[in-house]
């Protein structure tokens, strides 16, 4: 390699060395654009009848390999250009960043890949997606903070490239005593989410799409990243949450074991209102209804009142949203029956006899005062 230089030096003296430099480098970075031609398809032939997983890393690291292939030839081509010293430092300086965000480049984009081929075996809307929801939040959040962490290093090993940032960092390293604690306490809020993100990949508190009560909202999980949560209340709107609240805050998880819940309807009726027939009458909804898991339903007269009871109806369904249907099916189909089949045994005040007393006894009182002056 060294004789061929030398040669090629020689055989190129009578042309200045800054017009030599440029066409080496102009003629290094074609060939690696050839040569990146015909690596991608080589492996794109290579992969074809392989698995998802290796098909999408070789579509998806064109880009990175085509960067690769170009720190390869023009690091070739920088060492047989007439270049200066000074010249020919500040290009490898160039190369070797470009080799470590090869790299960094790499590990990120097979990372995503892993994980999105891994989440594709499991599916969010099926009827019951609890596994399904435990294995997407903790490869979307490991996927996150695995993700910083690459980004992290990456830029570090960057930065340890210039010699400023070396002697920075010996001397950081020298006193880590003081140093430790000013940083601990710069990135106390960053280091707490990420520590929290940790916590809930492994005890997962909360879920992607789980349905929660939280600061007196109801939603559900549409998003975990490594620093916040993102909850879709049911009106659409969004409410965002540091991740270190769902480890220090107590919140209701509504779909911690499972989708289903028994939502409650109260009515208030006339004592006259028979409560065999307000029990058939539910059934009846309950079992025509598509809502319903048959699972539980029950009808119960859980308090007395002056004028009315309490009568408390229970019944199942298979999500949160499902529930509140299927109580506003049954308040609706059972207010419907009643109106129509036991109008008096809606709640009234019951003031007609007391009313008719009244005005009998006031006529008897001025007919008297008529009479006897």
């Amino acid at each position: 390699m060294s004789r061929f230089i030398e040669e090629f030096r020689a055989g190129t003296d009578w042309l200045p060395d800054w017009l030599v430099s440029v066409g080496v480098l102009t003629a290094a970075f074609l060939i690696a654009l050839m040569v990146h031609r015909i690596a991608f398809r080589f492996f794109t032939r290579l992969v074809e009848k392989r698995d998802l997983f290796w098909r999408s890393l070789v579509s998806r690291g064109r880009r990175p390999l085509r960067l690769a292939i170009m720190t390869w030839t023009l690091s070739l081509g920088a060492t047989i250009a007439p270049l200066t010293v000074n010249q020919a430092g500040v290009i490898r300086h160039v190369l070797l960043l470009g080799f470590i965000l090869v790299f960094g480049w790499s590990a990120k984009a097979a990372l995503h890949i892993w994980m999105t081929v891994y989440q594709r075996r499991f599916k969010l809307d099926a009827e019951d997606n609890l596994l399904a929801r435990a294995h997407v939040t903790q490869t979307r959040i490991a996927e996150r903070i695995a993700s910083i962490m690459i980004v992290a290093l990456t830029v570090a090993a960057a930065l340890m490239t210039f010699p400023a940032v070396q002697q920075y960092g010996v001397s950081l390293f020298a006193s880590a005593g003081v140093a430790g604690i000013v940083l601990g306490l710069a990135l106390q809020p960053v280091l707490k989410n990420i520590f929290a993100g940790i916590q809930l990949a492994i005890t997962q508190p909360i879920r992607i799409d789980d349905a929660l009560i939280v600061e007196g909202e109801w939603g559900n999980v549409e998003e975990i990243t490594a620093t916040y949560v993102v909850v879709k209340l049911w009106d659409w709107r969004r409410m965002i949450l540091p991740l270190s609240y769902f480890i220090e805050q107590p919140f209701q998880n509504w779909t911690r074991e499972g989708a289903s819940l028994i939502g409650t309807v109260m009515i208030y009726l006339d004592y006259s209102v028979p409560l065999s027939v307000i029990r058939k009458k539910v059934d009846e909804i309950t079992a025509g209804s598509a809502l319903w898991d048959k699972r539980v339903v029950a009808v119960q007269v859980t308090d007395f009142r002056e004028s009315t009871m309490e009568v408390r109806i229970l019944a199942s369904s298979t999500s949160a949203p499902k529930v509140f249907d299927l109580r506003c099916e049954i308040r609706e189909k059972l207010i419907e029956f009643i109106q129509r089949e036991y109008p008096q045994g809606l709640p009234r005040m019951r003031t007609e006899g007391t009313a008719n007393s009244a005005g009998s006894l006031a006529g008897e009182v001025l007919r008297h005062s008529a009479l006897h002056g």
